[in-house]
């Protein structure tokens, strides 16, 4: 077979947004419900993408005029789409000041974000920006050539105060708690450490709607753009893999429109935080569950995992005994019938998500989707000890060496002093205090609750000597 590059085949539509981090889960999600809502409702939102590290995704979409295949897998079956709602895609490192005029050009209302949570160059344990941070150092210090999202957002919006441009909208797209208070936070806080007077105009002027976004997107493989190669006589080394299963969720709260999303299944509500609350605990907080044990246990995907009895059973105890009773139940949603259907979409081999993978950056993650878990119940008298093993595995993960003995490969951005922190304590009691006087990841109350250190610890002993298949077993018993 004849393999042609993907082009595009209809003219391009005027830029309406400009996305900060155009990574597999953009693709797979925002920029596809943005071109089902144009194609059904018409409207000028052209995604302008922007990285603000690597030239991959630019160096992947360029020769392609921002074109990529959406592949849709369930149960066997793809589906192919291609997506041509991304115009142009930019790298911030090599030209900041083109990132920035695109973001104050007056045609674009949104500036949206998937960055993942060490983007917002925040304290994940309280919320509050860094001002530590070096990308933040850095762009305080250079204004006009900033490195960090909060960083590019306010040289923009200063622009266009000066110029009575009017705000955009900014929109986090991350799986974080309240995202859009938290992206509102970070940026006033950079703000005001600039210039006080534009921090207020941001905060009478430019909305931070909060979002809750759902759906499982691997890392796209070698094979993947093989195998679509093979089915469309494309190579398209952007194309992105992904389950049929999606859900966004937004506070409709704009400063100027917004494409018509609703005709693509998007949910506007007046209050995002209990769909927020319910994904982060039910889905986030066992998916992270299960990546740490299931990676110490041998298991490379979420669905090899679950497809050991006793990894699936934990699942369903978590959620009925840890996590539904400390998540109230949204408008519209059946908590245990949510849950069925994300065993259901974890038990999807068509999906290949890795352990590895979404292990990545724990030390970002766990305050969201397991501490606050931990801390509700705590507070109700309740120890959780599945959560706490959870807790333990990642802190035997982040130790490096994997139950055979092999180093383990830990991509989080305090990985080293992590390590560090582990090498040098000697028992487990002494590994979990040391490990839980990272102020970044435990604030102080929760790290000196002696229930949750005596669960952890009990936790960590028992991977140790037993290994993860045994800790889990013993949890069930």
């Amino acid at each position: 077979m004849t393999v042609t590059r993907l082009t595009r085949q209809s003219p391009a539509p005027q830029r309406g947004i400009v996305h900060l981090g155009p990574g597999a889960f953009f693709r797979a999600f925002n920029a596809v419900y943005t071109q089902e809502a144009m194609e059904a409702h018409g409207g000028d939102w052209g995604i302008t993408a922007v990285s603000l590290r690597s030239p991959t995704a630019r160096d992947q979409m360029q020769p392609q005029d921002g074109c990529f295949t959406s592949a849709t897998l369930a149960s066997g079956t793809v589906k192919d789409t291609v997506i041509g709602s991304i115009t142009d895609v930019l790298v911030a490192p090599e030209n900041p000041s083109n990132v920035i005029s695109a973001m104050v050009d007056p045609g674009t209302r949104i500036v949206s974000m998937t960055i993942t949570e060490k983007g917002y160059c925040h304290h994940p344990a309280s919320g509050e920006i860094n001002l530590d941070h070096p990308d933040i150092v850095h762009d305080l210090a250079n204004p006009d050539t900033p490195r960090s999202a909060p960083g590019f957002i306010v040289a923009a919006l200063a622009q266009r105060r000066a110029k009575n441009v009017g705000p955009f909208t900014v929109l986090s797209c991350d799986n974080l708690p309240s995202n859009g208070a938290l992206a509102r936070g970070v940026v006033l806080g950079f703000a005001r450490a600039l210039d006080p007077d534009l921090a207020n105009w941001i905060a009478q002027n430019v909305p931070f709607p909060a979002t809750m976004v759902d759906r499982i997107t691997p890392a796209t493989t070698a094979q993947d753009v093989a195998d679509l190669g093979e089915r469309s006589g494309f190579h398209d080394p952007a194309c992105v893999v992904h389950e049929a299963f999606r859900q966004w969720v937004i506070e409709d709260n704009f400063a100027d429109g917004r494409p018509q999303w609703q005709v693509a299944g998007v949910q506007f509500v007046g209050n995002v935080d209990a769909h927020e609350l319910m994904k982060l605990r039910c889905l986030n907080g066992t998916h992270s569950t299960l990546a740490y044990l299931g990676y110490l246990a041998g298991y490379q995907t979420i669905a090899e995992t679950v497809a050991d009895p006793a990894f699936a059973k934990l699942c369903e105890i978590l959620w009925r005994d840890e996590i539904i009773p400390t998540v109230p139940e949204p408008e519209g949603e059946d908590l245990t019938a949510y849950c069925a259907t994300l065993l259901a979409r974890y038990r999807d081999t068509s999906i290949q998500h890795k352990t590895w993978q979404i292990a990545m950056d724990g030390s970002q993650k766990l305050p969201q989707r397991l501490l606050g878990t931990i801390r509700d119940n705590l507070d109700k008298g309740v120890v959780p000890s599945g959560l706490c093993l959870a807790v333990a595995a990642w802190m035997r993960y982040v130790g490096g060496i994997d139950e055979k003995g092999q180093a383990i490969d830990v991509r989080d951005p305090l990985a080293d002093r992590l390590k560090s922190v582990s090498d040098q304590a000697n028992s487990a009691a002494d590994k979990v205090h040391a490990l839980m006087a990272t102020p970044e990841v435990f604030d102080a109350a929760l790290a000196q609750n002696n229930a949750f250190q005596e669960a952890v610890t009990l936790a960590y002993e028992t991977l140790v000597q037993h290994g993860a298949k045994r800790a889990v077993q013993t949890y069930l018993a």
